[in-house]
């Protein structure tokens, strides 16, 4: 069956189901959703867990292997797949759906990824869990639900927020809910039990190395090269994890790509359907002027080459974090002879 992560609980407060698919792009709350159904799989008494990273190279035949020995222990187990991609391949997908249909009461799989496509949620092994468990699929929160979010949020750390630091939080955060989530959480630290005003907010924020990603991202959008690589050398000596800016930057760039796409299919890109895709209208002016300057063949190359920084990040492919992403910028920044018209 398939349901939205919000209906999770309540489910399963009913039963647990022996797979879970759980998909999305919004990684704080795929990462909630998952570890919510292991919450309750250890309450079962699925006490022990096997956990997969599935990347290019994987040896499909170690997960069948380990599912098959599962039974031969005492406890009961967890079986977690991380895929990178939604499209694990011919044999990934044929192990897919042979753990989705067999039947083992002290096995419980679950399978994490981003958000299947149209092809992909009509895969064999997708239909496969969606009969013998469940799909999960995680939206993202847009703008006008978003300060309903961070309100809740808020409360279930013993916040309480004013509407004008609600909205602006909003606003900081842009989406970001996981930059979000780690401010609510310094505020609760900082400032227990009491109500939190703008003034508080705005000092939390400007505070924080991490905010100065989302300037960078804006200032590659804007085209200002000093700006960014002056903000890129403050990430650096702050000592900010490379994987948060390589993860911003390729979010911008899928983004543009998505709106080129868009628009190469005749949609116009007003500002309601700019809303759709998650732009708020703060930065709408911003996001025109990007795709006015990159061709959707220059934003196809520097998202291969963005695919290349995250391997290097992960340790997959030999070289140095920060100067990848400083190759990736250097590329995006460059002079750009061609201009296109999108909007």
């Amino acid at each position: 069956m398939k349901f939205n992560a919000r209906e999770l609980g309540a489910r399963l407060a009913r039963s647990l189901a022996p797979v879970y698919l759980v998909t999305g792009d919004e990684p704080l709350l795929v990462a909630e959703a998952a570890a919510e159904i292991r919450a309750c799989a250890r309450a079962a008494g699925f006490d022990q867990r096997d956990l997969y990273v599935v990347e290019r190279g994987f040896k499909w035949q170690d997960v069948e292997a380990s599912a098959d020995t599962l039974s031969l222990f005492a406890s009961r187990r967890v079986l977690e797949l991380r895929l990178t991609s939604p499209r694990p391949g011919d044999a990934g997908g044929k192990a897919l759906e042979r753990l989705a249909k067999s039947d083992d009461p002290d096995r419980l799989t679950l399978v994490v990824t981003s958000k299947l496509d149209a092809s992909a949620a009509r895969s064999r092994w997708v239909k496969a869990i969606d009969k013998a468990g469940a799909v999960v699929q995680v939206w993202p929160v847009d703008r006008a639900h978003l300060p309903a979010w961070i309100e809740r949020r808020a409360a279930a750390l013993g916040l309480t927020l004013t509407r004008g630091a609600t909205e602006l939080l909003a606003d900081r955060i842009e989406g970001h809910l996981l930059a979000a989530d780690q401010e609510l959480r310094k505020l609760a630290l900082l400032e227990p039990d009491s109500r939190i005003d703008e003034a508080k907010v705005l000092e939390a924020v400007e505070s924080n190395a991490r905010f100065d990603v989302f300037r960078l991202v804006d200032a590659l959008l804007a085209g200002d090269a000093k700006r960014a690589f002056g903000v890129l050398d403050g990430l650096i000596d702050e000592g900010v994890e490379p994987v948060l800016v390589g993860w911003s930057l390729s979010r911008e760039l899928t983004l543009l790509a998505k709106l080129h796409a868009a628009a190469s299919r005749g949609q116009r890109l007003d500002d309601r359907a700019l809303l759709g895709f998650g732009v708020w209208q703060r930065r709408q002016r911003l996001v025109r002027g990007a795709l006015k300057r990159y061709s959707e063949q220059r934003v196809a190359d520097l998202l291969r080459q963005a695919v290349a920084v995250d391997r290097i990040i992960k340790g997959n492919q030999p070289g140095d974090a920060w100067q990848a992403i400083t190759a990736l910028l250097l590329a995006a920044l460059k002079p750009i002879e061609t201009r296109r018209e999108v909007a």
